[in-house]
């Protein structure tokens, strides 16, 4: 609705004595009034005026009010302004038709001017209304967005949850099943967390781990899902990637973990990770997705066990106890 006035009409009908009086009556109202006599030049002045309301007449010097009211209501920019035809059609099958080409409104000549303001405030009340369920529709769309981020977030670090990880890992280990695409799983865990908290304090710990964070965000691709697993433990599922590909990465992570120093309070530390990936080829027929973390989980465990600060890969040797019976 435009502010500065009751709204923007455009009238479209031939030049009469009948036509001013609209025209007059509609300013004093305090309207803003664009008058178009030809069809042409209405749908000219819809397209580039923005009108709130379209008065049309059905006859119309150049093309038929019908046809006017068609190519309004497949244009894009105003297929949404509420139309009111004008006619001395009185007929029942004219008004059938002229609401059937989109009108939404129909008002028989000789008009009253009283039922035309009427008519007129009727529909820019319904359109502002429309206007308002919009509004707060995207508002509740926002709010849920907002909600939905929440339940599947991580407040501290802002990745995934646990729960929105086996979201997708049912997802993507449904989709390598069904198309035999490779999918890796690697978990993540901080060596000796538990002295960075015991010597510097929990708030210490709580920003090795939003920090760390930060790294696994710009280390892994929009693709690949990075969640807090617990703890001090991170989990990430890596789809279409290989043993290779993922070991590649995990190298690179590890690496660039070392590496990194840890700032926090004017003091400074290190820290290392263990890295443990296991593959979906890993698996036996019938075993379920949760085999793949409990294999990613033996590769951790013996990444810890031969001396931390090292990516392993599941082996089937060193874990004999998942090659006898499927997982289900």
């Amino acid at each position: 609705m435009h502010l500065n006035s009751r709204g923007k009409i455009l009238l479209i009908e031939g030049n009469s004595e009948e036509t001013q009086s609209i025209v007059d009556r509609l300013r004093q109202r305090g309207y803003e009034v664009i008058w178009a006599q030809t069809g042409v030049v209405g749908l000219q002045l819809a397209a580039n005026e923005s009108p709130d309301l379209v008065l049309l007449d059905v006859d119309l010097s150049d093309m038929n009010g019908y046809a006017v009211c068609r190519f309004l209501r497949v244009s894009e920019k105003t297929k949404e302004i509420p139309v009111l035809m004008l006619t001395d059609r009185g007929s029942v099958q004219d008004r059938i038709m002229g609401l059937g080409v989109g009108a939404n409104d129909y008002l028989p000549k000789p008009l009253d001017l009283g039922e035309l303001e009427a008519r007129i405030y009727a529909n820019l009340r319904t359109l502002a209304l429309q206007a308002e369920l919009k509004q707060k529709n995207r508002q509740l769309e926002e709010l849920l967005a907002k909600f939905e981020q929440l339940a599947s977030t991580d407040s501290l670090t802002d990745l995934y949850n646990r729960r929105r990880f086996f979201e997708e890992l049912r997802r993507e280990f449904s989709r390598s099943k069904r198309y035999q695409m490779p999918l890796c799983c690697m978990l993540i865990d901080i060596d000796h967390f538990k002295n960075v908290n015991d010597t510097f304090g929990h708030h210490w710990g709580d920003y090795v781990l939003s920090e760390l964070s930060k790294i696994l965000k710009e280390t892994f691709r929009i693709s690949d899902i990075v969640a807090r697993y617990g703890g001090e433990e991170f989990i990430v599922l890596l789809p279409q990637t290989d043993m290779d590909g993922a070991f590649t990465v995990a190298e690179r992570l590890r690496e660039r973990v070392a590496k990194h120093s840890f700032w926090f309070e004017h003091q400074l530390i290190h820290i290392t990770i263990s890295v443990g990936i296991a593959s979906f080829f890993d698996l036996l027929p019938g075993q379920a997705e949760e085999t793949l973390i409990q294999c990613a989980d033996k590769a951790l465990y013996q990444a810890k066990a031969n001396g931390r600060n090292r990516v392993e890969i599941f082996s089937r040797e060193a874990c004999p106890t998942f090659s006898q019976q499927p997982s289900f």
